[in-house]
C-alpha cells in the first residue's frame, strides 16, 4: 500500500468524522437520552485470513456499552474496516472476572487496587492480548485502512505518536504469548505496588510503561499512527463521557488512583 494513499484516506476519514461529530450536537440536543448499544460480540462478516499470526479479533472496553451517536458511528466505521475480524466488547464487570480467572493472583490484586477505569483497562488489555492475542483499540480510536491489510502476516504491530518518537497503547496488535507484553504486565504490577502520585495513570499503567519496555528492543514492528489508527475522529470527551461528566482519567486525583 502507498503511504500517500493511506494518508489521503486518513484525511478523508477525519473530515467525515468531524462532520458527523458536529451534526451530533444538535442530534443529542433533540434526543438527549437516546443511546446506541455496542454489542458484546459481533462475528466476522467475511472469511478470516487462514493461519494469521495475529488473531483477527478486536477487543474494546468502556465504562458502558450504551453509546452516544458519535461513539456508535465510530464503532460502525471500525467494523466496516474490519469485516473479516471478530469483535468483542468487554464490560467493566467482565474485565474483573476475566482477570480473576486468567491472571495470576498478583496481577489480579494489582488490578483490584486500581480505582480508575482507564487504569484498569490499561492492565486488562495487556492480559487479554497476551492470553488470546488480537487487536486492542480504545473506544475513540479509528482505523484509517482495512485492518487485515495493516496486520498482514506480522507477529505484532504497535503505533507511534509525538512525531514518531513514542509508542502508545491505544492500539496494540499482537499474537498471544508476547514476552514484551508479559514484561509490561509485570512492570505495571510493580508500579501499582510501589505507586507514587507523581506517576499518575499515564506513567504507572499507561503508555509510558509499554514504551519503556519496547524501547529496549532492537527490532520491533511499529508504524506512525497516521498510517494505522487515529483518535478523536468521530467522537470527543464530551460524547464519550456524555453520561459520566469529567469521567476521563485526566480528571482524577493521582493520589486516589491506587488503594492503600
Amino acid at each position: 500500500m502507498s503511504k500517500v494513499t493511506v494518508l489521503i484516506a486518513n484525511r478523508l476519514i477525519r473530515l467525515t468524522g468531524n462532520l458527523f461529530k458536529m451534526l451530533s450536537y444538535p442530534f443529542h440536543w433533540v434526543f438527549p437520552k437516546l443511546r446506541f448499544t455496542i454489542p458484546a460480540y459481533s462475528p466476522a462478516k467475511l472469511k478470516m485470513r487462514a493461519n494469521a499470526s495475529i488473531p483477527r479479533t478486536i477487543w474494546q472496553t468502556n465504562f458502558t456499552d450504551q453509546a452516544s451517536l458519535p461513539v456508535y458511528l465510530n464503532y460502525l466505521f471500525n467494523r466496516l474496516m474490519s469485516l473479516n475480524c471478530d469483535y468483542r466488547y468487554v464490560s467493566t464487570e467482565a474485565r474483573g472476572e476475566f482477570l480473576k480467572e486468567h491472571a495470576s493472583p498478583e496481577v489480579y490484586d494489582a488490578y483490584s487496587r486500581l480505582t480508575n477505569g482507564a487504569a484498569q483497562a490499561d492492565l486488562w488489555r495487556l492480559v487479554v492480548l497476551n492470553t488470546y492475542g488480537g487487536v486492542y483499540m480504545d473506544i475513540d480510536a479509528t482505523l484509517v485502512w482495512p485492518l487485515d491489510k495493516l496486520l498482514g502476516d506480522s507477529q505484532e504491530l504497535y503505533i507511534r505518536i509525538k512525531n514518531n518518537t513514542e509508542i502508545t497503547n491505544y492500539f496494540i496488535a499482537t499474537a498471544p504469548n508476547n514476552p514484551d507484553l508479559q514484561a509490561t504486565i509485570e512492570q505495571v504490577v510493580y508500579n501499582v505496588n510501589h505507586y507514587e502520585p507523581s506517576m499518575g495513570v499515564y506513567h504507572s499503567t499507561g503508555p509510558t510503561v509499554l514504551n519503556n519496555i519496547l524501547s529496549a528492543k532492537a527490532v520491533i514492528h511499529t508504524q506512525d499512527r497516521k498510517y494505522v489508527c487515529i483518535q478523536g475522529t468521530f467522537t470527543n470527551e464530551h460524547f464519550q463521557y456524555i453520561d459520566k461528566p469529567r469521567g476521563k482519567w485526566t480528571h482524577i486525583n493521582p493520589e486516589d488512583l491506587v488503594k492503600k
